[in-house]
């Protein structure tokens, strides 16, 4: 199982505002932290924004903060969210599907399930759970490690 683009840089978009949750965190040090591109970054936050996993503002003061608090996150909901539009084979797409074996296809059942089993398992962990305690992430995207790294380039 391969995940989409949108799906990782949604974790890394709120992965960051969770590390950073005293403050408003903007686009551009998010895209600098981690290793992202602008316009790919944008798309996903009004995204994330529309479902309700990050709330923003904009304007001069502006940027964006976690819709509700890290703790009621599920990744699991995350990633359905974020891959609910391409399915995981051929076989399960409303439309497109040319699939001649699907009437007596066992496999599709087996992807099924296995599917859900991992969506399970994602459903156990949270946004806080991913941070909470992680010293080495919290440094990683810290605007601080960020001009940091900034200026290690420069130089």
């Amino acid at each position: 199982m391969r995940l989409t683009k949108r799906t990782n840089i949604s974790m890394r978009v709120l992965m960051y505002c969770a590390v950073n949750t005293d403050r408003m965190v903007v686009k551009g040090e998010i895209a600098e932290a981690c290793n992202i591109s602008e316009n790919h970054l944008a798309q996903v936050i009004n995204r994330l924004a529309h479902l309700g996993f990050l709330q923003t503002q904009r304007g001069r003061n502006g940027g964006m903060t976690l819709g509700r608090p890290a703790g009621s996150i599920r990744v699991g909901d995350v990633f359905r969210a974020t891959e609910s539009e391409v399915p995981i084979t051929e076989c399960f797409a409303d439309e497109g599907n040319t699939c001649p074996l699907v009437s007596a296809c066992r496999l599709r059942d087996v992807i099924g399930r296995a599917v859900e089993a991992f969506y399970a398992a994602l459903d156990e962990v949270t946004l806080s759970d991913l941070i909470c305690d992680n010293a080495p992430l919290a440094e990683l995207m810290s605007p601080v490690a960020c001009s940091r790294s900034c200026v290690a380039s420069v130089a």
